[in-house]
């Protein structure tokens, strides 16, 4: 098989609607390594977008869903639970930050998990609204979409959102806006469109995923926490993108001084299979009556067995101070570049979250035509890279963090060599 069939056929069988940014066709998988249905090699700098944070393939993340496999596959948790599952539940009530009694509920995709955190907020407070930010991607389910603060291409074409979703602009300092501002427009909706007695959440990403992967600063994080308190609203932290081990800590919210009522996951949780999460307070979390939450597939056996499997390698192999060194190289790397490319705006993210905005030359405005072609150049090279940014102007690193020194120290080159190859 070659690439260019396999992408003639995917035009008559696949929706147009799923994007794709490659015609990379794989075959196999090892680690931060792919190779496509015509054996080139490529190395993977997305991950999965952040899913196989421990690697592709990872012996002990296999061995699990292996041994679990020969037992069974599925009974449905709320026909015929099983242990295994309570026992991640443990695992996330106590690493999930927060001092404070939690509980968990398993579902199967970021956009149930965030789902599900809306209807907790809600039943639990009695309330409706929901405020989010602009830049954030919370999913393309219609309440995910809605909390999404992208248009293009999330909502366009998809007609009315859902109801009582109110979006605040998010502090980026490249892009002159701050937490004064933002604060500021909640402040407003509260005076002109919204009864803070009438929000059920506060919504947010520790840091902007698809949104260009901007740090949420840390006075935002504390006034936010302050807001929620003084209202009696739930604070959401949306870790779909930043957990396990991928910002240096294993989860985000780490890195701040306060706490959230609940945290979604997903992506990173389970190495490569389909699950996802919500943990938070005992006393929001326990609101809703049996059957009120849950579904089906939520906390497949083969899922909680690869996700248990990961906790221990992130542990045993130290992946939180692995992800800051290997962030850590790579800025610096990025870092000695700025000299000689003025498209570099700006270099940024916590542990291995990394990412690099292009400009204009001169400053000016977003430069997403460079960004695209240092993307291709590296796909040339046989990087694997993804953009992301509103304005489309943003690579974002991904590495799995167990990837072995040597692949790294090559995937430097490459980037070196896809930047200066873009500027032509």
């Amino acid at each position: 098989m070659r690439n260019a069939e396999i992408a003639e056929r995917r035009k008559t069988a696949i929706a147009r609607g799923v994007g794709m940014q490659t015609q990379v066709y794989v075959d196999r998988a090892l680690n931060a390594e792919v190779w496509d249905v015509e054996g080139r090699r490529y190395i993977d700098f997305a991950a999965g977008i952040a899913v196989v944070n421990t690697g592709h393939c990872h012996p002990r993340v296999m061995a699990a869903v292996e041994a679990q496999l020969h037992r069974f596959t599925h009974t449905c948790h709320q026909v015929l639970p099983y242990e295994p599952y309570i026992r991640l539940g443990e695992r996330l009530n106590a690493l999930v930050p927060g001092d404070f009694e939690k509980r968990t509920v398993f579902v199967t995709t970021g956009a149930e998990a965030v789902e599900n955190a809306v209807k907790v907020a809600r039943y639990a407070t009695g309330r409706q609204a929901v405020i989010a930010f602009g830049g954030a991607f919370h999913g393309r389910t219609f309440m995910g979409m809605s909390l999404t603060g992208k248009v293009q291409p999330y909502k366009a074409g998809f007609g009315t959102m859902m109801p009582d979703i109110y979006h605040v602009p998010f502090p980026i300092a490249l892009h002159g806006s701050t937490t004064e501002q933002a604060m500021a427009a909640i402040g407003q909706l509260f005076k002109a469109d919204l009864d803070p007695a009438r929000v059920a959440a506060i919504i947010l990403e520790p840091v902007q995923g698809e949104g260009g992967f901007y740090p949420a600063p840390a006075e935002l994080m504390r006034a936010i926490r302050k807001l929620c308190d003084d209202h009696g609203i739930v604070m959401i932290a949306d870790e779909v993108q930043t957990g396990f081990a991928r910002t240096g800590k294993l989860f985000a919210m780490e890195h701040y001084d306060v706490a959230a009522d609940i945290t979604t996951m997903a992506k990173g949780l389970a190495g490569g299979l389909p699950l996802a999460a919500l943990t938070g307070r005992a006393s929001i979390m326990d609101a809703a009556g049996p059957g009120g939450l849950g579904g089906t597939y939520g906390g497949n056996p083969l899922g909680i067995a690869a996700a248990n499997a990961v906790l221990d390698v992130i542990e045993e192999e130290g992946l939180c101070a692995r992800a800051n060194m290997l962030g850590s190289r790579l800025r610096q790397r990025l870092e000695s570049l700025r000299a000689e490319v003025p498209q570099i705006a700006d270099i940024r993210g916590p542990g291995f979250m990394v990412a690099v905005e292009f400009n204009l030359p001169d400053g000016s405005a977003p430069d997403a035509a460079f960004t695209t072609r240092v993307r291709e150049a590296a796909l040339e090279r046989g990087l694997i890279l993804l953009t992301c940014g509103v304005y489309g102007n943003v690579i974002r690193f991904l590495a799995p963090i167990t990837i072995p020194d040597e692949v790294f120290a090559e995937a430097l080159d490459v980037i070196e060599a896809s930047v200066r190859a873009a500027q032509g």
